[in-house]
């Protein structure tokens, strides 16, 4: 058999045989990115392109800044890194960034609604992104219900405390159920629903509003509190413990731990499909919004901890408390305001990427299609968003969620490091297979056979013609000298020793990708399980661990990048910087968070992931549009389309 022999047809994802066909081949079943050639007739209706670069900050800004940060800084300064705050935000933003470097180049590449989902669909797999859009459906609702449940206590100080809010705000006892139940979250929760209903350029004009005043508060407290720190000498500072009173680890603790407040950017990425110029905004809006975050952060903390010692801060009220302790009571409802439309727009970027995941795995068929409906009229997922608003305000109305807080953290750490992995996959061994309907198995037929054909043996010992039956010469490269009997057959052998030579250098490079993973993981437990293992096992754990990364990392940077990777998807736009490096520390600091967020969170966690592997097995896999799709070759699948009309 010739080296350049295709398989006759290549098997449809899942009917393969015994139990990989029933399992392990839908798991890995990769989709197609929604190339700018390809045409949109028959497919699924589009949502509204309406969002610039400013509407796109506005997302960023309003979906990160939150009322962390006028919770945070008090905690964090008082338990982990002092006067050394400023400096864990610097780290956390750095951080955070290696992330939004992954997150830009795949939002330019693939820009289409389900952000994290739908680049692991593209790059990882089926089982993988159905995991990652699982996990984030449980963080955006416990998300959006936490935040909502955190604005009545807040609105309640303009009306001079919870108990004076009116009786249909008010929360109340219920006894019977021994539950809380919260009406103004609800409500506004409903509100917001509304809101998201009625477009995107009207949710995200309202979004700019109370970002923008939450902003305006923000600098405020750094002008006022700049005034009031050389008016009376920044006393936090003048401490005899000096900029470090907990060390260095100390700093990093803090670090880790606020690096949770820079969570929201990749809310960008889901509304790409609404973009205008994606390659262009979409980085831009993410790169723009983590860094305006990062320096409004950096510059809220250097005025607070100079106010007030460390251990002095209020771990409830920080900035409120340093202003009221310099005289100036009045400025606690500026604070407040501030506080209040921080958690309005983090409750907005909570709700908006929710309804645009659920489309796109309908759209998938991994969900019912009933979640891919998009209103003519607003081009949005009106019913999406409906049963995100409910599930929600149900939520938030009956259940004090901060305790399934850390599940949030869960599904975002998930996305981003499968988003770095991704990145990886892109650059080194990006899909060489599309999948096409098997309704094209006719015009595969006819292309396949120009293909097919077979090569004789060059030992001497075969001397007959060789049988040729490929119609298609753009298919042979002329790369060498060809014989005055067989010109072909010298061709055949050079393209054959080049695709060889391919695999190999693609199997070496997923090899080496598995082992940054496995070493990754094997280094983040052995870090962390310094109460559980006798020194002995964790440092050779953690030795095994760092041979795996360091073999990955430098196998890595020293073979080729794919050469496929400049036409994969669409192209033109950002490039993430500094492969491998960079999305493997981008890896390596996800995994580290993830194995330290508790015991009691990875429980609940699992118990919904479970859940979801039920559902999918049930029906997401026999319901997946890739279910009976055709897993052709690249160099086919072109011609296959343009044969079919398929490509513009």
């Amino acid at each position: 058999m010739g080296l350049l022999e295709f398989e006759s047809l290549p098997n449809a994802a899942g009917s393969g045989k015994g139990c990989i066909s029933w399992g392990f081949r839908s798991l890995i079943r990769r989709k197609q990115v929604d190339s700018a050639h390809v045409k949109k007739y028959g497919k699924h209706p589009q949502l509204a392109k309406e969002l610039s670069i400013l509407e796109l900050i506005a997302i960023g800004v309003g979906s990160t800044i939150g009322a962390g940060v006028y919770v945070l800084v008090g905690t964090v300064a008082r338990e982990h890194c002092g006067p050394a705050l400023t400096i864990s935000f610097f780290i956390a933003g750095i951080a955070a960034a290696l992330s939004a470097f992954c997150y830009a180049e795949l939002a330019c590449r693939c820009p289409s609604a389900g952000s994290a989902y739908h680049y692991s669909y593209i790059c990882v797999g089926e089982g993988v992104a159905w995991l990652i859009g699982w996990a984030l459906i449980l963080e955006y609702t416990i998300g959006g219900s936490a935040v909502a449940r955190g604005i009545s206590p807040n609105l309640a100080l303009f009306f001079g405390g919870e108990g004076n809010l009116p009786v249909f705000l008010a929360r109340t006892y219920i006894p019977g159920l021994d539950v809380v139940i919260d009406p103004c979250a609800a409500l506004l929760v409903f509100v917001v629903t509304g809101l998201l209903c009625m477009g995107i350029k009207e949710s995200s004009f309202a979004q700019g509003i109370v970002t923008t005043a939450n902003i305006c508060v923000m600098f405020f407290v750094v002008l006022a509190g700049g005034y009031l720190g050389f008016k009376t000498g920044w006393a936090g500072y003048q401490l005899p413990t000096g900029y470090f009173p907990f060390g260095v680890d100390g700093m990093l603790a803090g670090s880790a731990t606020v690096f949770f407040a820079y969570i929201g950017f990749d809310s960008v990425s889901c509304t790409a499909e609404e973009v205008k110029n994606p390659q262009r905004d979409l980085p831009l809006g993410i790169g723009m919004s983590l860094s305006i975050c990062c320096m409004l952060y950096m510059l809220v903390s250097v005025v607070i901890v100079g106010l007030v010692p460390y251990y002095a801060m209020d771990p409830d009220t920080p900035i409120s408390s340093a202003f009221a302790g310099q005289g100036m009571q009045w400025a606690v409802y500026i604070i407040t305001t501030g506080a209040v439309t921080a958690l309005c727009s983090n409750l907005m970027g909570s709700l908006l990427p929710q309804p645009r995941i659920l489309m796109a795995m309908a759209r998938d068929g991994l969900l019912p299609s009933f979640f891919s409906d998009v209103n003519k009229r607003t081009q949005v997922p009106v019913k999406s968003t409906i049963v995100t608003g409910i599930c929600a305000a149900l939520l938030s109305f009956f259940m004090d969620v901060s305790q399934l807080a850390g599940m949030v953290s869960v599904g975002t750490l998930l996305a981003f490091t499968i988003v770095a992995i991704s990145i990886l996959i892109l650059r080194y061994v990006p899909p060489d297979e599309v999948p096409l309907s098997s309704s094209l198995h006719e015009t595969f037929d006819s292309v396949s056979t120009r293909y097919s054909y077979t090569t004789p043996e060059i030992d001497g010992s075969n001397t007959k013609d060789p049988v040729i039956s490929t119609k298609s010469s753009k298919y042979f490269q002329p790369e060498a000298e060809t014989s005055i009997g067989y010109p072909l057959i010298v061709k055949d052998i050079n393209y054959g020793h080049d695709k060889l030579n391919e695999q190999k250098r693609r199997r070496l490079a997923a090899w080496n990708i598995a082992f940054v993973c496995i070493g990754v993981f094997l280094v983040t437990s052995a870090a962390s399980s310094a109460e559980y293992l006798p020194g002995t096992a964790r440092y050779l754990l953690c030795g095994i661990g760092v041979s795996l990364l360091l073999c990955g990392l430098i196998v890595l940077s020293w073979i080729d990048q794919d050469n496929a990777r400049h036409s994969f998807g669409h192209i033109g736009g950002f490039t993430c910087p500094f492969v491998p490096l960079l999305p493997i520390a981008s890896i390596l600091i996800n995994v580290y968070l993830l194995i330290n967020l508790g015991i009691g969170t990875w429980i609940r966690v699992s118990v919904w992931l479970i859940l979801g592997v039920f559902v999918y097995l049930c029906y997401g896999r026999t319901h997946s549009l890739l279910h009976k799709a055709v897993y052709v070759p690249k160099e086919q699948a072109e011609e296959i389309c343009q044969s079919s009309g398929y490509l513009t």
